[in-house]
């Protein structure tokens, strides 16, 4: 896990240059400005009781796959929410399987399953007020990095 030490600034500048050294460049091109940018949707919304992607959600996924085989240094943590309709055990349930659904995807686009967590939440984490059902049936991708633990 990533821990941002703000009061620390030669803590930040040392991880910042490891970062920057950590750099790969393509080897086609030698430019380390062609390696794929992270998407910054990280937030993916569900019908009632559905656990599966839409078109569009697969396809942004996809570009997350494709960053994800460039930063082999990175590891995704995927975050499964519900609404509070239904038993806790549905919904831990349902959560699981939202958040399986987009881990089959990216193992499918050639990310390792060791960089995958999966996590389900079901209705205990809600993004807005409990009552706003369709705003907490999503899932939510974490990207999670070693950089800060290698330079403490």
């Amino acid at each position: 896990m990533t821990v941002l030490v703000l009061d620390n600034p030669e803590l930040m500048a040392r991880a910042a240059q490891a970062q920057a050294n950590s750099t790969q460049v393509d080897t086609m091109s030698g430019n380390p400005g062609d390696s794929p940018r992270k998407p910054h949707r990280m937030k993916f919304h569900f019908g009632f009781d559905k656990h599966r992607l839409n078109d569009e959600d697969q396809a942004i996924l996809k570009q997350h796959a494709e960053y994800l085989r460039a930063h082999p240094e990175v590891t995704v943590r995927i975050n499964g929410h519900t609404d509070s309709h239904g038993t806790d055990e549905y919904n831990a349930f349902l959560s699981r399987l939202r958040a399986n659904t987009a881990a089959k995807l990216l193992k499918a686009e050639g990310v390792d399953a060791k960089r995958i967590e999966v996590v389900g939440w079901g209705n205990s984490k809600p993004l807005t007020n409990k009552e706003d059902s369709a705003a907490n049936r999503r899932l939510e991708l974490e990207y999670l990095s070693e950089q800060m633990a290698k330079v403490q």
